[in-house]
């Protein structure tokens, strides 16, 4: 009696077209995976660059094991520290163009503790309109008030920074956007806050490993604050890191509460984690290729009168609007051998419901005509 609200809470998810369940899918060699005995052709993950079975992430993930456990024992402030972070972090730093990176277990406990560390009452959060539900619940963690300005659109984040003229202001924005695959202009992103003196974080972790010199994101030599990354993206591995001056890095130590009170990440993963950062500085070439078949997709969609939103990037939304016909396309789709999930509110506005067409650099163009041929069947029942 007392956990019926639980299941009403579920029926009416169900009734709007946005219940969820979790559906058990084997690994292939990327681009392709197994659902219930079928071999699809993946259009719904975000290992950008194929890694996630690299035979060199795995290698340097026994590799780390061997040298530092199985389990990283305690958090980094007691015993999980091991000199094997001491190795990423530098190379990290580097690669960005920081003085110092920080890295945690995951994108979401970097975002929900982030703000929960720098900011507070007597703070003002601006963020974009889009930005990820993790930085959400971190500025609404920290308890500061907070205001969100039209996606990229700055020059209601100029208005917005001269009302908050003697306010500490962070401003929160992504390199990339995850849902819509577009991004904003970064260098008037930046003047702005830096005229303003404003506080800017960049959540790096759909541009890391795809985008910037050497694929280590947009963000690289504008001058950000503060950048927050993933390695469960494009780089392979999982975990997160946080970028910017030393000073920075070493109040988060301190201050950080998902660093603080969480296990550290084992170190399987933090040396697949550092083969990541070896190897994604010399993939121009399928960095290349996968803009090259982003281009292509995002062209043969708005030729058949798809909406691709602003995308600019392997993230290519073909926008469907309502749940019901979004999970149909979705279900037809994988019935014709490709795996393109439905992305439904309270993930995306009501009314925007969409496919969210993930490219990869193991993809190949005959597999994007493949998709974009069932599309046209689809059109044509």
């Amino acid at each position: 009696m007392k956990q019926d609200w639980l299941q009403e809470a579920l029926q009416a998810r169900a009734a709007k077209g946005q219940k969820r369940t979790l559906r058990t899918m084997d690994c292939c060699q990327h681009p392709f995976v197994e659902v219930e005995g079928r071999k699809l052709v993946n259009f719904s993950s975000n290992d950008y660059l194929g890694l996630a079975a690299h035979p060199l992430l795995v290698e340097r993930g026994h590799a780390f094991a061997q040298a530092y456990g199985a389990g990283s024992r305690a958090s980094r402030l007691v015993c999980g520290s091991h000199p094997g972070y001491l190795k990423v972090e530098a190379k990290l730093a580097r690669l960005k163009g920081t003085e110092a990176a920080l890295v945690l277990n995951s994108g979401w406990q970097a975002n929900l503790g982030l703000l929960a560390a720098l900011a507070g009452p007597k703070d003002l959060v601006l963020m974009d309109k889009l930005v990820h539900n993790s930085l959400i619940q971190g500025v609404l963690a920290s308890g500061a008030p907070f205001k969100r300005f039209r996606h990229n659109d700055l020059d209601h984040l100029a208005q917005l920074l001269q009302e908050a003229q003697g306010k500490r202001v962070f401003v929160l924005a992504e390199t990339i956007y995850s849902m819509d695959g577009d991004q904003p202009d970064l260098e008037r992103l930046v003047g702005l806050t830096k005229a303003a003196g404003a506080f800017l974080i960049l959540d790096e972790a759909h541009g890391t490993g795809v985008f910037g010199p050497e694929g280590m994101g947009l963000s690289v030599g504008l001058g950000a604050d503060l950048v927050m990354g993933t390695f469960g993206k494009a780089l392979g591995s999982f975990g997160a890191y946080l970028a910017g001056s030393e000073l920075l890095v070493q109040y988060l130590i301190n201050f950080h509460p998902g660093l603080i009170y969480s296990t550290a990440l084992p170190p399987f993963a933090l040396g697949a984690i550092d083969a990541s950062l070896e190897l994604v500085p010399k993939m121009g070439a399928e960095r290349e290729h996968l803009g090259h078949l982003s281009q292509v997709l995002r062209q043969g969609l708005r030729q058949r009168g798809y909406d691709t939103l602003a995308s600019q990037s392997q993230i290519v939304p073909l926008l469907v609007g309502e749940e019901a016909q979004c999970l149909a396309l979705s279900a037809y789709l994988e019935d014709q051998g490709f795996l393109a999930l439905a992305i439904r509110p309270p993930t995306v506005e009501p009314g925007k419901a969409r496919l969210r067409l993930a490219l990869s650099a193991t993809h190949t163009l005959e597999q994007i005509n493949g998709l974009l041929s069932a599309l046209d069947r689809w059109g044509a029942l």
